[in-house]
């Protein structure tokens, strides 16, 4: 529950579409990022960080309370990193700390890559960056399979093939209750949105290693301690790798920040007291 005041925005931007943004707090600029997940998962985090800093958290265009008019176009990295350039040129509040995890953390790269001028730190948390792997036609195969299932109709059945990508496993009760549930209209909408349009280009993105490379100074790789051996750890191993910067363990797993937010503000704040400050 947010006990912290809390003041939002809707920034209109390029392609029909409009940002809803939330502000928390006072200090140094902190963006908290995911996709597809909206907001409200960062809003415990958000609270505890809006002690000593401005935080932004914001819905990705198409989900949560942000919109789109054209909702039969796929949604790139390039363009969600777009609409974080022009929503940290609004606020005016930066260079900002970026934290970004799964989609947002392939957000975060490629606005990296696109204006580093508008960030001192980004922390990748658990890209899942499949081009970098060596299996990476099984993925994207894999992931063709999964929109074509959803479309087909099968909710649950996509969702189990989501985990297997993931190589996340979860007793199928559980599965079942987490993903088997009915959805209201919002939530079936924000579902297909992402799983149609957002999944393939998210999973298919490849990074200009090079140009990270030229940034590799303020990058910080995230991974879960929970999370060894899935498709995201390998991959953000991968890409530390190929920069040479060796990851930084975060709590929890995939989502940590959302299942224990005062760990997962405990550890960023560690991270970035050890050395990667606003320059």
């Amino acid at each position: 529950m947010t006990t912290t005041a809390v003041r939002t925005g809707n920034l209109e931007v390029p392609g029909g579409a409009t940002i809803h943004h939330e502000l928390r707090g006072r200090g140094p600029l902190l963006v908290l990022h995911a996709a597809p997940m909206t907001s409200d998962a960062f809003a415990a985090a958000a609270d505890l960080f809006a002690a000593d800093h401005t935080v932004l958290t914001s819905d990705p265009r198409g989900l949560g309370a942000s919109t789109v008019d054209d909702r039969d176009r796929d949604v790139s990295p390039e363009l969600r990193a777009e609409d974080m350039i022009r929503l940290l040129e609004h606020v005016d509040a930066g260079p900002a700390v970026l934290f970004g995890s799964s989609g947002g953390a392939v957000s975060a790269l490629a606005l990296a890559t696109a204006r580093p001028d508008l960030v001192s730190t980004v922390i990748a948390h658990e890209p899942p960056l499949a081009q970098l792997l060596p299996d990476r036609d099984r993925i994207l195969a894999a992931t063709d399979r999964m929109i074509e299932t959803y479309l087909a109709g099968d909710r649950l059945g996509y969702w189990n093939q989501v985990l297997d990508v993931a190589g996340i496993v979860m007793p199928p009760e559980v599965v079942e209750h987490v993903f088997g549930g009915p959805l209201d209209d919002r939530g079936a909408a924000d579902e297909r949105y992402a799983a149609v349009h957002m999944d393939r280009p998210t999973t298919c993105w490849k990074p200009d290693l090079h140009a990270l490379r030229t940034v590799a100074d303020r990058l910080v790789i995230g991974i879960g301690e929970d999370s060894a051996g899935q498709l995201c750890d390998r991959a953000a191993r991968a890409l530390a790798s190929h920069l040479g910067i060796d990851p930084t363990l975060f709590p929890g797993d995939h989502i940590g920040f959302a299942e224990d937010p005062a760990a997962f503000v405990a550890r960023l704040s560690a991270v970035l007291e050890a050395g990667k400050q606003p320059r």
